[in-house]
């Protein structure tokens, strides 16, 4: 009887539930991440236009800069100290469209998106349907984690690994950006895990988690310089090396090479899709961090040995 709270805690079921709300606040991440991170650099971009010893140091000179650069640093710093706060917590969700407060009810998981009929209750505007899609799909993503490990703590740290994958991917595909503080903090943990005997077997697994995470930065760098030495052009951003390291922290190295097939195949199905609808974003591209992120969580899902049999590796 002792193990039955932890199994029913921890069962796919109750773990669906969780995905539920987790979801939902990772739809106020996707949302809000982005938009905290661009107004902190426009607000390097005010500090740098108002530094004077940092002209002297780029231009070489003890002119002073010109007047319009200063006047545009005021009125650009100015117009940041205006804007309400944004965080994570605060401010209450709201409509963009008409400024609703958003109600408790309304922003219950699936429920509260298929009660209002994907419109706001105030203005009628459509909200999208993404909102219940990345809910659903933590849900789904949190009960598939259940089935697979079992009603194990260890489970919980998959858990948030899915959570921070699915948030990840959506950033990148609305951004093309793939935040640091998103990035670095699941490197680190991944790092952790196997020094503690969380994640990877005994007895090499903080060995298998360092050579996971430099052979994925590696790889991807190694990609970027002679992509860009060869073209002139950027191919990927570094937030792509950081992921893959990230990845290859939490599921060893022998995932990368299957992570970087499945995710360039897809990403490559994906691309000539896109383009023969000419739905391809200005500049002509697709961002890569959604494609690893799937090909990570399939690794996860499926196990690392299947994986590798499925290409003929194991």
């Amino acid at each position: 009887m002792s193990g039955l709270p932890l199994d029913l805690l921890l069962s796919p079921w109750a773990l669906a539930l969780l995905g539920l709300c987790i979801g939902s606040f990772l739809n106020v991440v996707i949302h809000r991440l982005p938009l905290m991170l661009e107004r902190q650099w426009w607000g390097d971009v005010a500090h740098q236009l108002g530094d004077t010893d940092s002209w002297h140091r780029v231009f070489g000179s003890k002119a002073k800069p010109p007047a319009a650069q200063h006047q545009a640093a005021a009125a650009l710093a100015q117009s940041i100290e205006a804007l309400p706060p944004l965080g994570i917590a605060r401010p209450r969700s709201r409509c963009p469209a008409c400024g609703h407060a958003i109600r408790w009810h309304e922003n219950l998981p699936v429920l509260g998106w298929l009660r209002l009929k994907g419109r706001c209750s105030a203005c009628g505007s459509r909200i999208p349907a993404r909102y219940p899609v990345i809910e659903g799909a933590t849900a789904l993503l949190f009960a598939a984690i259940g089935w697979r490990f079992g009603a194990q703590p260890a489970a919980l740290l998959w858990c948030a690994v899915a959570a921070v994958l699915v948030a990840l991917a959506a950033i990148d595909w609305d951004t093309t950006v793939l935040p640091d503080a998103l990035t670095l903090p699941l490197l680190w943990a991944g790092l952790v895990a196997a020094a503690l005997g969380w994640t990877l077997p005994p007895p090499d697994a903080l060995q298998t988690a360092l050579g996971g995470a430099a052979a994925g930065y590696l790889s991807l760098w190694s990609v970027y310089w002679l992509f860009k030495l060869t073209t002139g052009k950027e191919g990927m951003g570094y937030g792509d090396f950081k992921l893959l390291a990230a990845l290859g922290a939490w599921l060893g190295w022998q995932a990368i090479v299957p992570i970087l097939l499945m995710s360039s195949v897809l990403g490559a199905v994906v691309g000539i899709g896109m383009k023969m609808r000419s739905s391809l974003r200005e500049g002509r591209y697709v961002p890569f961090g959604p494609f690893l992120a799937g090909a990570g969580l399939v690794v996860m899902l499926a196990g690392t040995r299947t994986v590798l049999g499925w290409i003929g590796w194991a």
